[in-house]
């Protein structure tokens, strides 16, 4: 199976949803696809589009990056958190390895991060609790107060 979604979650949590994606490179479609279908009934007040553009961009990294000398797969929650709306992206990196990069003009790469810098109110990196590293991005304000 090349993916697992998670889309219900238990009435008490605040994870809307969770999808797990080997890393290849067709998982970033996967990965804005399943968001966008299961998001919708969700009714957020913020651009889909900004957080598929988010996603895609730290699922990218999260290929790219992710090291591991066993099989791994790229794990996408999403939660809702009072009005905002958080995305964790986690992979086996090395959390040390995430940094917001400054790219000449020319560099065909390094821009993910600071597109997610410039969109998401707030994100972080850090150590993830599956091993490895988590990337988040929170959209505040994705429902009405």
């Amino acid at each position: 199976m090349a993916y697992t979604i998670d889309r219900h979650p238990c009435e008490d949590s605040p994870r809307l949803g969770a999808m797990t994606l080997h890393p290849e490179p067709e998982s970033v479609s996967r990965a804005r696809r399943w968001f966008r279908k299961f998001i919708a009934p969700y009714n957020l007040a913020c651009s889909i589009d900004d957080c598929t553009l988010m996603i895609s961009e730290l699922v990218t990294n999260a290929i790219c990056y992710g090291k591991s000398d066993d099989p791994w797969l790229v794990r996408v929650e999403w939660y809702r958190e009072g009005t905002s709306l958080r995305v964790d992206v986690h992979n086996p990196g090395f959390p040390a390895n995430v940094r917001l990069r400054h790219p000449e003009a020319n560099d065909a790469h390094g821009r993910g991060l600071l597109l997610v810098d410039s969109i998401a109110d707030s994100w972080r990196s850090g150590p993830s609790c599956f091993g490895g590293t988590v990337v988040s991005f929170v959209v505040a304000d994705a429902w009405p107060a």
